[in-house]
């Protein structure tokens, strides 16, 4: 199998171990901005520096995981190819005319994708999935909150993306997981709406905090988001008819009225080689297809238009 990145950061890397652990003879290819000369190299993959040194006929698939402003230039030239897309989220920097006809060009084409929101394959959610699905929901409470200094220990915070709305940085569209599950639990909302600033003693122009109300028929979601925390929390609370189930995704444990029901050993770094391994069966064949380029889009339009 030969594979294409395009980008080789730090999620690129997840992305190409996770590759290894399912296919043992595997030929990937990274294209990268730059030179020869300068460009860095990572063990066993070929850089390339140009879409004309790919022989495109020869390739499986194509990740891409360039900086979201540059999704949609890669995007557009696979999908002239007919190449199955694994895209990094989020899914485009902002939503234009442009980008909602590629979106339409692609689906058009019937060109498999799937856009990574790798919670999905979390065992505290795909198990809180199944545990709520016949109850009678009356409030669903979402609150993701860790220090983003803290992300990149050894960078300055500031000049990250993250930190930067001018380099299309911000809390909403980092965690737009948390919004992407939502959808996947409960699918879209009959009307949203939502609040965000930048205003922490962080002093970054990035939106730090974020808090989105997604209305549903019988329940409102309430999703908060935030750069600032230090004591890091990820959770989802559920309230029910019945009782009250809490998921800590930072744990993988759900709680029921307080009393532990389910807890896993999986980490969510272990969630990068579930991902690839759902990728690779629904590009052979053998699954449906989740997450694709127009599921992402709709919750890209719930993340930043309101």
């Amino acid at each position: 199998m030969k594979v294409l990145i395009i980008g080789l950061g730090s999620i690129a890397k997840k992305h190409i171990e996770a590759i290894r652990k399912q296919i043992s003879n595997v030929k990937i290819y990274a294209l990268r901005t730059g030179s020869s000369v300068t460009a860095s190299v990572y063990p066993n993959v070929i850089n390339v520096f140009s879409f004309n040194e790919v022989e495109f006929e020869t390739i499986d698939f194509v990740i891409i995981s360039s900086p979201t402003s540059k999704h949609f230039e890669g995007i557009n030239i696979c999908n002239q190819l007919r190449k199955p897309l694994f895209i990094e989220k989020p899914l485009f920097s902002e939503i234009t005319n442009k980008t909602e006809q590629l979106v339409k060009d692609v689906t058009l084409a019937q060109t498999k994708t799937y856009v990574a929101c790798n919670l999905r394959f979390l065992d505290a959610l795909k198990t809180l999935k199944n545990l709520v699905q016949d109850k009678r929901i009356n409030e669903v409470n979402v609150y993701c909150g860790s220090y983003l200094p803290d992300w990149r220990p050894n960078a300055d915070f500031r000049k990250v993306y993250s930190a930067n709305k001018e380099m299309g940085g911000g809390v909403h569209i980092d965690l737009i997981h948390e919004l992407d599950y939502i959808y996947w639990l409960f699918g879209k909302p009959v009307a949203h709406r939502s609040f965000c600033k930048s205003s922490s003693s962080l002093e970054i122009s990035a939106i730090d905090y974020a808090n989105f109300i997604w209305e549903y028929s019988t329940f409102t979601t309430s999703i908060v988001l935030n750069y600032y925390r230090r004591d890091a929390k990820r959770t989802i609370e559920i309230v029910t008819s019945e009782g009250t189930f809490l998921a800590n995704l930072l744990e993988n444990k759900i709680f029921y009225n307080g009393e532990v029901i389910f807890q896993s050993e999986q980490k969510i770094s272990d969630t990068y080689d579930a991902q690839m391994k759902y990728f690779i069966d629904f590009i052979t064949g053998s699954q449906t297809s989740f997450n694709t380029i127009e599921e992402a889009n709709s919750i890209l339009k719930l993340c930043i238009q309101d």
